[in-house]
């Protein structure tokens, strides 16, 4: 058995409040992330409805559903590109209601997108620099004047930004254009940034699209390897059931804006709801004809 499977085996969802579900081992703590009703139209379309989620302060969670079924605009009423029409999100208890996009940054949510959005002609070591935007501690003129505060904290974010680029092993790329990077070293990258804002909650949108089998079990140790090092919760959307069922322990599923499921992978593959979301009504009567038939 792999390593990543006994993990997955060795934890055990517990019911806490409001019939949610978190990992036994957050089951006393406070969870990083509350979602009470919440909900968004644009015009005369509801693209997300009453959706109620929590996720436990070191919980790996997944958010999946077909194409169209709002995962993304949830995302991004997270991290405030959308602010709700209704509903309450509540990061760490705090209500973030009247929060920006870099407020609720600075308090904690970092994520990455399916479109990988790097500075392309930057280095790798300044777009990681980027991310730690949080932690600089030189006003404008320290940076204009080049004020000794400005070289200690330059040489503080040169040693932590080498430090984040050694957990995916690119310390080594460091000086190379991030436009130059393969596919899936700019993914990594992407992840490394995000981790550079110091989150208590990593949000991966897609982080295996366009991913090889070989890169994606790699992303999958990673993954696994970053909520166990910073001791952060983290939710993806992910296509790739292979690598959902394999990490995550808890699992939303979405399906035109609305929850339809929610549980431990096991529940959820096998969740006859879940199931005709995602093959429909025909394909798995045709399914069933051609088992018969076979």
């Amino acid at each position: 058995m792999s390593e990543l499977k006994k993990k997955r085996v060795a934890t055990k969802m517990v019911p806490v409040q409001s019939r949610a579900i978190v990992p036994d081992r957050d089951a006393d703590k406070s969870p990083i992330l509350e979602c009470h009703h919440l909900g968004i139209d644009f015009g005369g379309l509801t693209a997300v409805n009453d959706f109620n989620l929590m996720i436990g302060r070191s919980e790996i969670a997944g958010l999946i559903g077909p194409n169209g079924a709002g995962k993304t605009t949830v995302f991004n009423l997270l991290t405030k590109v959308y602010q709700p029409t209704r509903g309450t999100i509540l990061l760490d208890g705090a209500d973030t209601s009247k929060m920006s996009t870099e407020q609720i940054n600075r308090a904690g949510i970092a994520r990455t997108f399916q479109n990988i959005r790097l500075f392309n002609n930057l280095s790798v070591e300044d777009n990681v620099k980027l991310g730690l935007h949080n932690h600089i501690g030189y006003g404008m003129w320290g940076g204009v004047l080049r004020l000794p505060r400005y070289w200690k904290e330059e040489k503080h974010a040169h040693e932590s930004a080498m430090e984040l680029l050694k957990i995916f092993e690119m310390q080594d790329l460091a000086k190379a254009k991030a436009g130059s990077l393969p596919y899936g070293a700019q993914r990594r990258l992407e992840i490394v940034r995000a981790l550079a804002t110091n989150p208590s909650l990593l949000l991966l949108d897609e982080p295996a699209a366009g991913m090889n089998p070989s890169e994606t079990a790699e992303l999958m140790d990673n993954i696994v390897r970053i909520r166990d090092l910073f001791q952060i919760a983290i939710m993806l959307i992910e296509h790739d059931m292979n690598l959902v069922m394999g990490i995550c322990e808890g699992i939303c599923v979405l399906n035109f804006g609305q929850v339809i499921a929610k549980g431990t992978p096991d529940e959820i593959k096998s969740n006859p709801v879940v199931i005709e979301a995602y093959l429909g009504k025909k394909d798995k009567k045709k399914k069933k004809e051609a088992k018969t038939d076979g």
